[in-house]
């Protein structure tokens, strides 16, 4: 036996002592040894070589390319590590270089390029109509994109719209933009035409998307790779509803717990980053499955899931942090299931949905279903053409914590039939509809909500699970109520047909338990309580200004004087169980909850400041992105 054990133990250190680096490199060789003198060409061989443990290190330049990893790592501490080297720009894109446009006789702005279909390989984005569950447009879209100088222009749907093409004015081009583009494909080649407006496109960056992603391994549950510091880009992702398999610009296929941390991502037809599910559960189900709609699919989707192996074991726990992520036209992160136990913090999203070409029920910053467990923290989020963020089904034991939100066109926060416990906590939401919500068992805890509140009931049976699980423990309709507003700061705003404040929570069927709150510029209490202060002549105005990266809230009143309202100190027990699903508002360990950090960590006292700032020196003007962690 002690010889066995002893075998085994320097097995194991043999293994470590032998982990490999391989470098990849443009003057690179597949053929080579991949060593730092004679690197790989590509990422994708590497991705075929490396083992857990091992470093794959890329090199500056760009990469056009599908990688597509044969293994993944065995633990967190034996990982593989994907990552662009120090201080180098690597870029990773599902486009490739297009060159021999020709112009138009008939309108000069027009330029057209014939490409063989082999161009594209077994993949053609041009001939792939965008399509899936809850999308919704009367118009065939296609995944592909044309790009000019990592711009991407508008596609079109007839080829008189490019000779002639209607200005469209957009969340991204308010003034109008004629940069369109429409393709015909045949059985042998593919025709592009494109209005580039004044622009020569051979003498400028042209590129058209030809790859449904550029990290996603075909094979599930490949477990613990990290993907540091690359720019991502230009990849014809598709459309990713809850009921599909979901594939993004990064996308982690079922599996247990990636890092993707420290990089660019940006130009995706639908999705930046998908933590989703996988195919044989379902795959647009109420597209191609007339019987049933779309509420009763997603419940068969659900056990199918866990019949796959929907279990912390096995999958989620990721992390998801310090990314830039920008002009998707779906959402920045999504993922059905996949994301439950995960973490999302740092990220800065915006430009989502700011092309409007297409509509559906599945478009904003950060949609997730089935967040269980998860924490979504101190993200900057900002102009979305939807919601912000969007926490839809059995977002129990999720938190969402000291996040920016502002400049969306639907409410910066939406949780949608979910039965709780859940927490939202420090959050600055200042977009002119805050939160949107069809759920019970909620906390709001020490928010800034600027934009109007929109509750809702929901008569469809969805599930609530035993506590800490992805196992269903029951199912009902929501009963709009058990919420818990403490500590928050409501402001009224401009709009006259909208209320402001917790008066519409009125019409809840089960309690609504308010306490703490300050409701400014005619933001309006529940009626049948005391609530907290009432400050109707007060208007903080708040307001952001953008500069240098930096981002400060700016008010009409001195900060320092939310110092002078005070609040209880919040933790488990004082916010009790939820009444339907009979659970605690803990951490996901199970430990018991306290709130004592605010929106930079500065530790709460026990006679807590009102609002998502504990200490601030008297002042008007406060950063508020990049966070300084205390």
């Amino acid at each position: 036996m002690k010889k066995t054990m002893f075998s085994m133990c320097l097995l194991l250190s043999v293994s470590s002592l032998f982990a490999r680096e391989y470098h990849v490199s443009p003057s690179g060789n597949d053929a080579a040894n991949g060593s730092v003198e004679t690197p790989l060409r590509t990422i994708n061989r590497a991705a075929q070589l490396a083992l857990p443990g091992d470093t794959v290190t890329v090199h500056q330049g760009t990469y056009r390319e599908w990688i597509d990893p044969l293994n993944g790592g065995e633990s967190n501490t034996k990982r593989i590590l994907y990552r662009a080297a120090e201080d180098e720009k690597v870029e990773i894109k599902g486009s490739e270089l297009v060159t021999g446009w020709k112009r138009e006789k008939k309108n000069k702005q027009v330029w057209k390029v014939v490409l063989p279909n082999r161009f594209f390989g077994n993949y053609n984005p041009f001939n792939d109509r965008l399509y899936g569950d809850w999308l919704w447009s009367d118009k065939v879209h296609h995944t592909a994109d044309v790009y000019l100088n990592d711009v991407s222009l508008y596609e079109t749907f007839s080829l008189d719209k490019v000779y002639q093409p209607d200005t469209l004015c957009t969340i991204r081009d308010p003034k109008g933009c004629t940069n369109v583009w429409f393709a015909e494909v045949d059985a042998e080649n593919t025709t592009i035409y494109a209005n580039f407006g004044s622009v020569d496109p051979n003498k400028e960056v042209t590129e058209v998307s030809v790859r449904p992603t550029c990290f996603y391994p075909t094979r599930e549950g490949l477990n613990y790779i990290t993907i540091r510091g690359f720019n991502f880009s230009q990849a014809a992702t598709q459309w990713a509803a809850p009921t599909a398999e979901q594939i993004g610009m990064i996308a982690t296929h079922w599996c247990k717990g990636w890092i993707i941390e420290d990089n660019v991502i940006k130009n995706s037809r639908a999705n930046g980053i998908t933590l989703g599910k996988e195919r044989s559960s379902g795959h647009n189900l109420e597209c191609n499955d007339k019987r049933l709609d779309g509420t009763l699919h997603y419940i068969e989707v659900i056990f199918n899931v866990l019949r796959k192996g929907w279990d912390k074991d096995y999958v989620g726990s990721h992390i998801v942090r310090n990314n830039v992520i920008s002009d998707c036209e779906q959402t920045g992160i999504c993922g059905s299931m996949g994301a439950a136990f995960s973490e999302i913090y740092g990220n800065h999203i915006y430009n989502i949905l700011v092309k409007q070409q297409f509509g559906g029920a599945e478009m904003a910053g950060i949609k997730l279903h089935g967040a269980i467990d998860t924490y979504i923290h101190h993200n900057q989020i900002h102009k979305s053409g939807n919601f912000g963020v969007w926490l839809d089904w059995m977002a129990q034991g999720a938190r969402v914590s000291s996040n920016l939100i502002y400049d969306n066109l639907g409410q910066d926060l939406f949780i949608e039939v979910s039965h709780g416990p859940y927490v939202v906590d420090n959050n600055i939401f200042l977009s002119p509809h805050s939160l949107q919500e069809n759920t019970d068992g909620g906390t709001y805890l020490h928010n800034i909500f600027s934009g109007n509140m929109n509750p809702l009931d929901d008569m469809r049976y969805t599930p609530y699970h035993l506590n800490h699980s992805t196992q269903i423990k029951g199912f009902r309709t929501i009963t709009q109520g058990d919420h818990r507003f403490y500590n928050n700061i409501f402001i009224g705003g401009k709009d006259q047909k909208v209320n402001y404040g917790l008066i519409d929570f009125d019409k809840s069927k089960w309690p609504i338990y308010a306490e703490g709150n300050i409701f400014c510029n005619g933001a309006k209490p529940m009626t049948d309580k005391e609530q907290g202060w009432i400050e109707s002549s007060v208007n903080p105005n708040l307001r952001l200004e953008e500069t240098d990266g930096e981002v400060y809230l700016i008010s009409d009143v001195n900060l320092n004087d939310l110092a002078n309202f005070k609040g209880e100190k919040i933790d488990s027990e004082r916010l009790g169980v939820t009444k339907l699903s009979g659970l605690p508002f803990e951490n996901p360990d199970g430990t018991s909850f306290t709130l004592d950090k605010d929106y930079f960590g500065v530790s709460r006292s026990s006679t807590t400041v009102v609002g998502p700032f504990e200490s601030l020196s008297a002042t008007t003007r406060i950063k508020v992105w990049p966070q300084k962690m205390k």
